[in-house]
């Protein structure tokens, strides 16, 4: 690590923050509502006003998915543990055809009754407010840990240029990143999900930018791939007699891991409530369809950006923090004033799903706990205020998080986020196609999930933690170690289906389905497609 304050590369990392500000900013004069009264809604601050096209839907879900931590943290466990942590990599090509099947649908019931959040739709398909609130409450509690991983992955790339990071002084440490925090939560207040959308174009083009870059001119510095997997291989292998720390390939006792992280993290991503709100926002199902045919290109930016972390090792990169691994490579490798394009980038790339993020959780707590719980009679104006001051409230949360916190515990529990999100599941993707699943048989799969999935996370240990240390535990009656999430997520579907076979003998009542069959395939322009909730319905006790 340089000795003081990179100052060529500190310029040119405040000059794209700077512009990304302005942009921000400015987004609420883009595809401005007609009139103030429309502006003052959900539809328009939390959506976009469902206006998106395939390009901007595009560079906002490739904003909103793959972020700072996934810039930082991929490469850093490959860096750490060699080829395991390439599941990401798998993991997002296995979702792209899952939610070709579902998202369509999605999006036209959520428009046909003006839906903002995944919990609206339960509520309105289960006539269950009960399971709308779980589906809320772990959406929330899903995002909160990961929008401290952004701050994080700002945070790791002020270290890495010196600036406050090591220092003792703790405002000459935090003022930085307080900085960030305070315009992103301006703009984010002033644009909503505009701000965002638009800062994702610069976010993916610099992202984009560095990563040919890097994967061109470092294996050239490093003597070729040849070198790089050859130093990766001789630090994995271990000092002589020693116990290996990694392989270039995965071996067969990890293989259940591997596969069992990589189809969870699939069934996962897309019940997170910021990739939801990025799908809603656009203004057509046939926009979703062809979104899913063409996100697999950051699939391919993904794996590339995965070999850095080998790389890192062949340019002698040490440091003590995991997490510091790329951004140092780039300070290494990089002349001075491109380290500060590739150092903006990982910032930028933080800043575009933080924001999205926060409108997705201040969307669940207006719509589904204040609007359902505290106030129903809320207008549209109110929710928007509503909205907009919760989302400064999570992100105040985060920054908490992240500065009063060790910085492992915040990956930890971004860990268990991916759990506890995955048992919406069945309430979501199988609300979506059958109304067979009782909703009491639903709520209870997801709490045993829930209450499984954070015990045996609890229950796990690592090198510096005593509980929460990691994702993967002995699948029970199987005996391999395989990922927590989706042993959860099994008991999960077990216990709702044999409730249902047990409530639908009984005779047990449903709640009212508002929904009907052809609600899932109707699209923009069609007749009774609104985009806000009927007088009938938006207060509805179901």
């Amino acid at each position: 690590m340089k000795n003081g304050v990179n100052g060529v590369a500190l310029g040119v990392f405040i000059f794209f923050f700077l512009a990304v500000t302005v942009i921000g900013f400015l987004a609420a004069r883009w595809r401005k509502a007609e009139t103030a009264e429309s502006a003052a809604t959900l539809d328009e601050w939390g959506l976009g006003g469902r206006s998106f096209g395939t390009w901007v839907t595009w560079f906002l879900l490739g904003g909103d998915l793959y972020t700072a931590y996934t810039f930082v943290a991929v490469p850093a466990a490959i860096y750490a543990a060699g080829a395991a942590g390439f599941f990401a990599v798998p993991y997002t090509i296995l979702v792209y055809p899952l939610i070709f099947t579902f998202l369509p649908r999605l999006w036209s019931v959520s428009h046909k009754h003006g839906y903002v959040t995944t919990s609206d739709f339960v509520r309105g398909r289960f006539g269950s407010k009960g399971l709308s609130l779980a589906v809320a409450i772990t959406g929330i509690l899903a995002t909160m840990p990961y929008i401290a991983l952004q701050l994080v992955g700002i945070q790791a790339v002020l270290d890495v240029m010196g600036v406050g990071g090591e220092s003792n002084n703790w405002f000459v440490k935090d003022l930085p990143l307080l900085i960030a925090f305070a315009v992103l939560a301006a703009y984010t207040y002033s644009s909503g999900l505009r701000a965002p959308a638009l800062i994702a174009f610069v976010k993916d083009g610099l992202i984009y930018l560095v990563i040919a870059v890097a994967i061109i001119y470092i294996p050239i510095k490093l003597g070729g791939f040849e070198a790089i997997f050859s130093a990766a291989q001789h630090k994995f292998q271990g000092p002589p007699g020693g116990k290996p720390t990694g392989a270039l390939v995965p071996g067969e006792a990890s293989q259940w891991t591997y596969a069992t992280l990589a189809l969870g993290s699939a069934l996962a991503l897309f019940m997170y409530p910021h990739s939801i709100t990025a799908t809603l926002s656009s203004r057509s199902r046939n926009v979703i369809r062809r979104n899913t045919t063409i996100l697999p290109l950051y699939s391919l930016m993904l794996g590339l950006l995965a070999l850095l972390g080998f790389m890192a090792i062949a340019a002698g990169v040490k440091v003590s923090n995991g997490q510091l691994a790329i951004p140092q490579l780039f300070e290494d490798m990089f002349p001075d004033w491109f380290a500060g394009v590739a150092f903006a980038a990982i910032g930028i790339g933080a800043l575009v799903p933080a924001a999205i993020m926060s409108i997705a959780a201040a969307n669940l707590f207006t719509r589904n706990i204040y609007k359902d719980f505290i106030k129903r009679d809320a207008t549209a104006a109110q929710e928007a205020k509503v909205s907009k001051l919760v989302s400064l409230v999570v992100k105040i949360g985060a920054l908490v998080f992240v500065l009063t916190m060790d910085k492992t515990v915040a990956i930890n529990f971004q860990l268990l986020g991916g759990i506890w999100i995955l048992q919406t599941f069945p309430a979501l993707v199988g609300g979506l196609f059958t109304r067979w699943f009782h909703r009491w048989a639903l709520l209870a799969g997801w709490a045993v999930g829930m209450a499984y999935g954070t015990l045996a996370a609890y229950g796990v240990a690592s090198p510096t933690q005593k509980h929460f240390g990691g994702s993967s535990k002995e699948i029970p009656g199987i005996g391999e170690i395989g990922y927590i999430g989706l042993t959860a997520f099994v008991l999960n579907v077990v216990v709702t289906v044999v409730l249902t076979v047990v409530l639908r003998a009984l005779k047990t009542p449903d709640g009212i389905d508002e929904t009907s069959p052809e609600d899932y395939t109707a699209d923009a322009g069609d007749p009774g497609v609104t985009t806000e909730l009927p007088p009938a319905t938006a207060g509805s006790a179901h």
